[in-house]
């Protein structure tokens, strides 16, 4: 694979990146190490973006507990620090992390960027972890914290009609379709409705779920089977470990009967990485739905490279086009 420069040097510089999850040490189980090395993952993005961080008087964040089906979960909430009267449209966030890892603190300091500069609320929601909560329950929580927004939008100086946005990387952004999918024709929504998806090299169809018509545009999910980060087999345990039916549209957004009246979409995917056809082939089924939207190929990297090395050329484009996505997407709300 022709590695961007900056990537094939950090892959040949640091074998973590190829040998993501070693056997833990004695005592530790599968799953507190995996959590943990996770954590490490992800370290450089907040150690990067911590240096951006805008002053504090530039934003109010807040920690929230969202009741759900069964118990709670955690949330973070940033807004710009604005006037008393100011309201501001929103973003509800889900992490990435196969639905087992990540959390919080993986997104937290970047969103803060984020909401200062395009003047942004944003929800960042820490939905319930398989193997501890399988399918669908992750899904569900996440669902739920996105109705909560519309509950509380007058204690979170929301303005739903300012833009109401759904996004998430990876198995954040599989949520985030499969919710848009689900709000479309939920009564609830009815006069509120999303206005906005933005999906970072999500997962889209259960690998066992795939039409045979399209088997031939879903090919990067068996070829790439030693990528840094995620690869074929480790994509197949995280769906193990979640547990979904393959067929079910809350783990498969692609294979809803229509994918008309969705919410336009920012899509972003990586040129190695096992999730990269169905993130193109979803952008496609929008498209030919009448959706509108915008897609971006980064070449030469892999898998959420852009959480371990976010001062590379590619992943300050990254960043840099997901800024501007997002005002895209407010910008088609403008629009209609």
């Amino acid at each position: 694979m022709n590695y961007d420069p900056a990537i094939a040097a950090a892959i040949s510089a640091n074998p973590a990146f190829t040998e993501l999850f070693p056997p833990p040490p004695p005592g530790v189980s599968e799953l507190v190490h995996a959590r943990k090395v996770a954590a490490g993952l992800f370290a450089p993005f907040a150690e990067y973006y911590a240096k951006k961080l805008p002053e504090p008087s530039q934003y109010v964040t807040f920690d929230k507990r969202i009741p759900v089906d069964g118990g709670e979960i955690n949330a973070t909430y940033v807004r710009p620090a604005g006037g008393p009267e100011d309201t501001y449209p929103v973003l509800v966030w889900f992490h990435a992390g196969g639905w087992m890892l990540g959390g919080l603190e993986s997104d937290d300091i970047h969103l803060r960027t984020v909401s200062v500069e395009l003047k942004l609320a944003v929800l960042n929601v820490d939905y319930r972890h398989s193997p501890e909560y399988t399918f669908p329950i992750p899904f569900e929580d996440s669902y739920t914290a996105v109705k909560w927004v519309v509950e509380h939008a007058v204690e979170l100086k929301v303005d739903l009609k300012k833009g109401f946005l759904v996004g998430g990387d990876s198995a954040g952004g599989n949520m985030s379709a499969a919710i848009a999918l689900k709000a479309r024709d939920d009564p609830f929504f009815s006069g509120r409705p999303l206005t906005g998806q933005y999906l970072r090299e999500p997962a889209t169809v259960h690998p066992d779920a795939v039409p045979d018509k399209y088997k031939d545009e879903l090919r990067s999910f068996s070829e790439f089977t030693d990528t840094p980060v995620l690869n074929t087999k480790t994509m197949n345990s995280f769906l193990t470990t979640y547990a979904p039916q393959p067929s079910d549209t809350r783990i498969s957004p692609l294979l809803a009967a229509s994918h008309a009246g969705l919410p336009p979409a920012f899509v972003q995917v990586q040129e190695f990485d096992p999730l990269r056809d169905e993130g193109k082939l979803y952008e496609k089924f929008l498209r030919q739905a009448g959706v509108p939207t915008k897609l971006i190929q980064y070449p030469g990297c892999f898998h959420a490279f852009h959480y371990c090395l976010p001062a590379i050329p590619p992943a300050v484009k990254l960043d840099r086009d997901a800024r501007e996505g997002l005002k895209w997407l407010l910008a088609q709300k403008n629009e209609s």
